[in-house]
């Protein structure tokens, strides 16, 4: 038998019935007050669980909250302009979230008359939903014993059995899945999954050393009692991210600012941004490529630089304010009202203002 399949099924026989009694009732007293967790409406559900893939819960409480305003209901969201729907999820990154999140709710009231499909088989068809959303949306909103498994429960977990396993292998986060899901409790499937994932969200934290002190768990947790929680979750070394080096100009006339659109596929597809080119240029190559572009100068100023990271990606830009005589018709010329309220500019480029 190979290591690492020797991993992969290290300690797979025993039960995780022994948590569910101690995480249901820590849930009961410790659950945070979210405004996804006023009811169990699978709309808001599956909005929240989009939201919050890649990003902190005090990061999306704002958006999800005006999201919710603005789209109360899958068919309103459905019906919307996609411009809209970008705008309002400005800064939250990961845009391809928010265009699926329009596409699902046009196949639900395509396909299912507006009303949220029961079946996980079923969710898990839509645009954007993976097996995690889909077993999250199913327990919490339906009460279905699936299982969500995201990085929070891989993390417990492994720290309670002290398992070294790559949590990055799927086949090791289908048999955690298959586990938890053999001792759902009936009746109880919503607050089990939500009690993992708030146990791993806020005392067995990503960042730092967990609040083992306040863990319903420790007295059954092998991170604990050898003082092992450095040692766990064991993944995989990213790649290191690819450095692209920017030159990003704001082009000005009076109260109008040039924008275009981005290609409709690839990072940040379809969305706004200032003109701008793949590499850091000099003086004189500015010069030559304003005037390609038409552009009649009154005067150029380093502005600032500034540094994005993407999940594969980090721009360093140079952004320079370009003072122009007039517009031209090589870009879109938006007031600065229409970049703050209606042109959906992603937050890399936010940054260069």
């Amino acid at each position: 038998m190979k290591s690492k399949d020797r991993l992969n099924i290290k300690k797979d026989n025993k039960s995780l019935q022994w948590i569910v009694a101690p995480l249901l009732e820590w849930y009961g007293e410790q659950a945070r007050v979210l405004p996804w967790r006023e009811n169990r409406d699978p709309y808001r559900v599956w909005v929240s669980e989009i939201m919050l893939q890649q990003t902190r819960v005090e990061a999306v409480i704002d958006y999800y909250q005006r999201f919710m305003e603005n789209f109360p209901n899958i068919k309103i969201l459905a019906d919307a302009p996609e411009e809209k729907v970008m705008k309002l999820w400005e800064g939250l990154g990961y845009y391809s979230r928010a265009r699926n999140l329009k596409k699902a709710a046009e196949v639900i009231c395509k396909q299912y008359t507006g009303k949220f499909p029961e079946e996980y088989s079923e969710i898990l068809k839509l645009p954007g939903i993976g097996k995690y959303t889909a077993g999250a949306v199913s327990s919490i909103a339906f009460g279905q014993p699936c299982s969500a498994v995201d990085g929070n429960v891989l993390r417990v977990i492994t720290r309670l059995e002290e398992n070294d396993a790559d949590i990055k292998v799927e086949r090791f986060k289908k048999q955690i899945g298959e586990r938890l899901e053999e001792v759902y409790p009936a009746g109880y499937c919503s607050e089990f999954t939500q009690s993992l994932m708030e146990l791993g969200a806020t005392v067995c934290v990503p960042n730092g050393e967990p609040k083992c002190e306040k863990c319903p768990l420790k007295s059954g947790c092998g991170a604990y009692k050898n003082n092992t929680w450095q040692k766990y979750p064991v993944k995989q070394m990213k790649p290191q991210r690819k450095r692209i080096n920017k030159t990003v100009f704001i082009l000005s006339v009076g109260d109008k600012i040039a924008v275009s659109q981005r290609d409709k596929q690839g990072l940040l597809a379809g969305l706004w941004e200032f003109p701008n080119i793949d590499r850091k240029m000099t003086e004189e190559e500015i010069g030559k490529w304003l005037e390609q572009k038409g552009v009649e100068v009154i005067q150029v100023e380093k502005h600032k630089t500034a540094k994005h990271i993407f999940t594969h990606l980090e721009w360093y830009m140079n952004c320079y304010h370009v003072m122009c005589k007039e517009t031209n018709d090589t870009f879109e010329w938006v007031s600065k009202e229409e970049l703050n309220n209606t042109v959906p500019l992603p937050t890399a480029f936010r940054k260069c203002l």
